[in-house]
């Protein structure tokens, strides 16, 4: 799994800005508690009201760009959900 200075250099290398926001994200995504986009958002928000959830979707879109994260779907008859999960540095 990537380590928060590996994803903020990465970011910054892609002249991504490294925003209260995001470090907030960062650290919530990091903790692994989650199973979904909105499990995060609901832990962001405790953190900064300010935080919206499409704030969160894009911010797990850049990480899963640089590599750091990976989309995964789960399929059952009834219902569907998608989730991610990090990945390997390296």
């Amino acid at each position: 799994m990537w380590q928060k200075d590996e994803i903020l250099k990465e970011l910054k290398r892609r002249g991504k800005r490294i925003t209260k926001q995001r470090l907030i994200l960062l650290d919530v995504i990091l903790d692994g508690q989650w199973t979904c986009g909105k499990e995060i958002y609901y832990e962001a928000i405790k953190r900064d009201s300010t935080i919206g959830l499409a704030t969160v979707y894009r911010m797990l879109g850049t990480l899963e760009e640089i590599g750091a994260l990976s989309r995964f779907y789960h399929c059952h008859f009834q219902s569907s959900s998608c989730g991610f999960e990090g990945v390997e540095a390296g």
